[in-house]
């Protein structure tokens, strides 16, 4: 890989210092945050909820992407991702959708939807319906200095193909592109921690090509120390008034040291309150995704996954065009169903971004970190109650001020009569979010529910025939790749 096509992978990276942090919640026996139980209240076995017993969802913002792309790189290898790697928000949210910018600060918040696709079961009686939250672009010459404090695994399972080869390209070309004005440090870690270059001004951009120059792969995998080293490094190099980051690249397989997530959780928790946020770039076809992720989701951050190169462009030059500065922090939403209207309602995915609904204007609770230019998008599966009319929901967004902290709020609702069109006249990124998400339902293995995947290659087909974008082509022929795969299953 030339050094100018790894650009993509990590510059865009850093322009995007936005995700969610849902920290506090208890933890599963498969090291995820659990959902409050609250969050269950009034569910059917389908996962249904009845608006009678329980009238708000609420959850925390997630921009993060890294479930999508670890799935594409699994199928593309022939392989079925884990069932528990697979997220819908984040496959949801790897599509453009080009909601309308708010004028200011904060978020535009846009609601629509459409009866489903005959082939979706009990198609008749359920309306989908999507939520869409987006912030205000800016301009890229606008954004603060940047000191960004690369953590680089330089163990053994780095030296494949694809890993750290692609790694020290990326960085290679993101020194030569960030501002003189800029700095960076890195940190390696095999069984131990390493600091290659202390915090060091990107005009002096000669020692940091010998630095990235010397990172050779070898050893096993201490993650903790990388991760306390890295801390330390951007703790003593910190420059108040600009983006303080810490960036993990690593494949996230841990098996040196303290492996212990949680402990290594409450040192990442416990430095993002101190304004070092900590994203998270995972490589590799194996691949500790659990860990990343919440490392990432503690650290006030975000993480992403790549696997090559014109993926990474797809994913991060269009995906994340924002900033390192953020427009909105602790992002939660809330959406209110109206029990007169609305039978039950599903939310697909943002299983662990559960909020409970007391907690929504609870400022001291952890929503997400959202930069400029983001979109966040939620589906519903909504029944209707017979002849209903009015409305069906008030959706609410709610955040705070990145500089000022004051908290503020966005919202817009929604009529029966603006969920009854047919799904096949309904905005073509609409069916492209919904054939993503149902993809991920098939990918988990949830039985019913859903309609079969060559019926969702086909929606992602004609989707993208009318858009001419080639992530929704991408998304169709990933459906069909995957689907001999999940027959086997």
């Amino acid at each position: 890989m030339k050094r100018s096509s790894a650009t993509a992978i990590l510059l865009a990276v850093l322009m995007a210092a936005a995700g969610c942090s849902t920290g506090g919640e208890p933890a599963t026996s498969a090291g995820r945050p659990a959902p409050p139980a609250q969050a269950d209240t009034g569910r059917d076995r389908g996962g249904a909820v009845d608006p009678r017993r329980d009238d708000q969802s609420t959850f925390a913002l997630d921009v993060d992407t890294a479930s999508y792309t670890y799935a594409a790189g699994r199928i593309a290898d022939g392989r079925l991702p884990e069932a528990g790697t697979v997220r819908p928000e984040e496959f949801v949210n790897s599509f453009d959708q080009h909601y309308p910018q708010p004028r200011g600060d904060g978020f535009a918040v846009h609601v629509d939807g459409a009866r489903l696709p005959e082939s979706h079961p009990e198609s008749s009686s359920l309306r989908l319906l999507r939520v869409g939250l987006q912030t205000r672009a800016e301009d890229a010459e606008r954004r603060k200095d940047a000191a960004l404090t690369f953590v680089v695994d330089v163990s053994g399972s780095m030296g494949d193909p694809g890993r750290l080869d692609l790694v020290t390209d990326a960085l290679h070309t993101l020194v030569d592109q960030l501002r003189p004005t800029d700095a960076v440090a890195i940190v390696t870690f095999n069984e131990r921690a390493r600091v290659v270059r202390r915090m060091t001004r990107v005009a002096e951009k000669e020692d940091l090509h010998r630095a990235i120059d010397s990172l050779r792969a070898d050893g096993s995998t201490n993650l903790d120390a990388g991760l306390a080293t890295g801390y330390e490094t951007a703790r003593d190099g910190f420059r108040p008034g600009y983006s303080n980051r810490v960036i993990l690249l690593s494949d996230g397989l841990a098996n040196t040291g303290n492996t212990d997530a949680d402990r290594m959780l409450r040192k990442v928790r416990e430095e993002a309150d101190k304004e070092i946020a900590l994203l998270g770039v995972g490589v590799g076809s194996e691949y500790g995704d659990a860990l990343m992720e919440r490392l990432a989701d503690r650290g006030d951050g975000f993480v992403v996954y790549v696997s090559e190169r014109r993926q990474a462009r797809d994913v991060f030059v269009r995906k994340l065009p924002a900033t390192l500065s953020l427009r909105a922090l602790d992002a939660k939403a809330q959406v209110t169903f109206d029990p007169k209207t609305v039978e039950s309602y599903q939310l697909i995915g943002y299983d662990n971004r559960r909020v409970a609904d007391e907690d929504f204007r609870n400022d001291r609770v952890d929503g997400g970190e959202v930069g400029p230019g983001h979109s966040v998008t939620a589906l519903y599966l909504v029944k209707l109650a017979p002849e209903a009319s009015g409305r069906v929901a008030e959706v609410r967004v709610r955040w705070l001020d990145p500089v000022s902290k004051e908290a503020s709020e966005a919202y817009e609702s929604i009529e029966a009569a603006d969920l009854g069109g047919a799904f096949d006249r309904a905005d073509p990124r609409l069916r492209v979010t919904y054939a993503a998400a149902f993809f991920a339902v098939a990918l988990r293995g949830d039985a019913g529910g859903r309609p079969t995947v060559s019926d969702l290659a086909r929606i992602a087909d004609a989707a993208a025939a009318e858009l001419d974008e080639r992530a929704a082509d991408e998304l169709a022929d990933l459906i069909r790749e995957a689907d001999p795969l999940l027959g086997r299953r």
